[in-house]
């Protein structure tokens, strides 16, 4: 059995990295998709492409429109949706990628720290498993292709 894998939500820590070196510990037959994690370029697509913008409200707008083609592209491709939600940030687009992968009918693993469990429990209950750690998440996909 072949997977492909969709990694969202924070981008400000390596967790990305710790599941790809996983996958490749343990010669997992994975593909792994990602949206566009180098910030600055995600948040300026949409000027970068069509053009500069007086109010950031548009820039963003536009910057939101072109990234969700590629995230929806990637979700729609995949098996297996993880979403991250970090200790610092907010990330209200994991939560609508979440939201979007269970719409889609995709397993979807949320991954947060203990302490969010409470802010999170919506987004959990929707969850085919909530991980801890990226290292839990590696078991949870060794487990799948066994």
């Amino acid at each position: 059995m072949q997977l492909t894998i969709y990694l969202s939500g924070e981008i400000h820590s390596d967790w990305r990295e710790q599941i790809r070196q996983g996958i490749q510990d343990n010669n997992l037959p994975i593909e792994v998709l990602t949206p566009i994690t180098d910030h600055d370029a995600s948040d300026h697509v949409g000027v970068n492409i069509l053009g500069g913008e007086e109010k950031s409200f548009w820039k963003d707008h536009k910057a939101a429109k072109i990234n969700a083609i590629r995230i929806r592209h990637g979700i729609d491709k995949a098996d297996v949706v993880v979403v991250k939600f970090g200790e610092k940030y907010r990330q209200w687009n994991a939560a609508f990628d979440a939201g979007y992968a269970v719409a889609k009918g995709k397993s979807l693993i949320v991954l947060h720290p203990p302490e969010h469990t409470h802010a999170l429990k919506e987004v959990d209950a929707a969850a085919a498993a909530v991980a801890e750690t990226p290292e839990q998440v590696v078991e949870i996909l060794k487990y799948i292709l066994m």
